[in-house]
């Protein structure tokens, strides 16, 4: 590749520099000898295109003197073992059945060429069932290890943040049942290679689902802090939550396409059809405590970037308000009553390919809190407006019945009186008075929905969450911001 004139490429950008053997022709047409001294390296560099997408690139570069050729290589060579934050060795988990299958396939064709090429050395485990890769890294040797690579989609992210959060709490005595409990960060950064159906979190921290892409961000070292949720239920853990937690429509959503996996990725179109078409609304009473601390709001146009100020700033002053008091925390604690369609808390903006906005555009990766939005009952034609503005660039909160609230935690109690919630009774009263104690199935109680916890169903439909600044990191950098791929860069740094 030729590279334009007064073009420079950062170190940190730089992948590899590796000799190259110089050809020369010899007398006899056709036949090519390889020199055995080379003057001549590669260097072999990301190049940037459309729609945040990366490519590996390669120049060559040749000298006439040996020994000139041979200092370039060295030097280049020190400047990338200066790159500490690169990995040298990645414990990857590959999911055979995400997505199309594909899983094993993307891996070893467009991922594992140029870990190699980076000289990452990798130990690869294929899951064979559910919940492999979580109970593997709750007992494996971490220590030798720089990061984790998850080849899936958002199904098996989730089992890979459960088992590193879950190692991490088990390391440190922390009870991941106290739902007051400060949770430790993880020490070690998680990498997606996207294999899935939908990878919405890829999608929200890189910019796009994109194998290659992904993998040269592991291979720079790129660090990108993320949040997370806690879910909890009497006093017992259920779930980590990083894209959605959502009751109403998604929740349904959810539940009915896992009846239909026979159908494949077209289960979720299907699905979401009959919810639509069914408009169920479900009555309870959400408790939030408001995110004071955030700098940004969810309405304000301020989607998160590569070096988001506002995440670094809401993270500061988060720990100025951790010295409040139990009483002045009690006394912002808000409630609202009402008949729901959807109530969605998500902690990215949830954009995939199918909703480039996402639920909520201007959520961000770091700021310890998390968007609450709660979709009142309203007419069939009135929702379909609102799921319409995911896909345009339209307010999609500019909307009477609905309201969004940038949180810290949550508490969400359903007035249906669900099998196993008897220690929700007194809770129940407070919010909704006298309820059918002797018959509590019968017809006059409203129905009750699923929680759709990053794409797992969670039964229970009285939970209490809690936003975990920073919990995690990511081999990411957030989504660049006014990329123009065909412009150079203006210095060597």
């Amino acid at each position: 590749a030729a590279l334009p004139k007064n073009y420079a490429v950062p170190i940190s950008e730089i992948i590899a520099v590796e000799e190259k053997e110089r050809e020369v022709k010899q007398s006899q047409p056709g036949r090519w000898q390889k020199m055995a001294k080379p003057h001549a390296f590669t260097v072999y560099y990301i190049k940037r295109a459309r729609h945040h997408r990366w490519r590996c690139s390669e120049v060559t570069f040749w000298c006439t003197d040996e020994h000139l050729c041979n200092q370039w290589i060295c030097t280049l060579k020190e400047l990338l073992d200066l790159q500490t934050s690169r990995p040298k060795r990645l414990l990857v988990y590959i999911n055979p059945h995400s997505g199309k299958s594909q899983g094993e396939k993307i891996y070893e064709q467009k991922v594992a060429p140029l870990f190699s090429l980076a000289s990452i050395s990798t130990d690869v485990i294929v899951t064979e069932h559910a919940n492999h890769a979580k109970d593997n890294l709750l007992e494996i040797h971490l220590e030798k290890y720089d990061g984790v690579v998850c080849v899936g989609g958002d199904g098996m992210f989730s089992e890979v943040i459960h088992g590193l959060i879950g190692r991490s709490q088990k390391d440190s005595g922390i009870d991941q049942n106290n739902p007051k409990a400060q949770l430790v960060q993880c020490c070690l950064r998680i990498g997606i290679i996207p294999a899935g159906s939908t990878d919405c979190i890829c999608y929200a921290t890189v910019g796009i689902n994109d194998p290659v892409t992904s993998a040269l961000h592991i291979i720079v070292g790129d660090n990108q802090p993320l949040d997370v949720c806690s879910v909890h239920r009497n006093n017992t853990f259920l779930k980590y939550c990083v894209s959605l937690l959502g009751y109403g429509f998604y929740g349904d959503v959810l539940k009915d396409s896992e009846q239909k996996r026979w159908m494949g990725p077209a289960r979720y179109d299907f699905s979401g059809f009959k919810t639509f078409l069914s408009h169920h609304y479900y009555e309870g009473a959400v408790s939030f405590l408001p995110a004071a601390h955030a700098v940004g709001s969810p309405r304000d146009k301020k989607p998160c970037r590569i070096g988001c100020w506002i995440c670094k700033k809401s993270k500061l002053q988060l720990e100025k308000d951790q010295k409040k008091t139990e009483k002045e925390i009690k006394r912002e604690w808000k409630v609202i009553r009402g008949k729901f369609i959807a109530i969605n808390a998500v902690n990215i903006s949830c954009a995939c390919p199918r909703s480039p906005k996402g639920l909520s555009p201007a959520a961000h990766l770091a700021d310890g809190s998390a968007d609450l939005i709660l979709v009142h009952k309203c007419s069939r034609l009135n929702f379909l407006r609102y799921l319409l503005r995911h896909t345009n660039q339209h307010d999609q909160f500019d909307f009477s019945f609905v309201e969004v609230y940038r949180i810290k935690k949550f508490r969400f109690t359903s007035k249906h009186f669900d099998d196993g919630d008897n220690d929700d009774q007194d809770m129940r009263k407070k919010h909704f008075g006298q309820f059918c104690r002797d018959h509590p199935a019968c017809c006059c109680l409203p129905p009750s929905s699923t929680w759709n916890c990053d794409g797992e169903t969670l039964d229970c439909s009285t939970i209490e969450v809690k936003v975990h600044c920073q919990l995690i990191k990511l081999f990411a950098r957030g989504i660049e911001k006014n990329h123009k791929p065909e412009s150079p860069y203006k210095q060597l740094t």
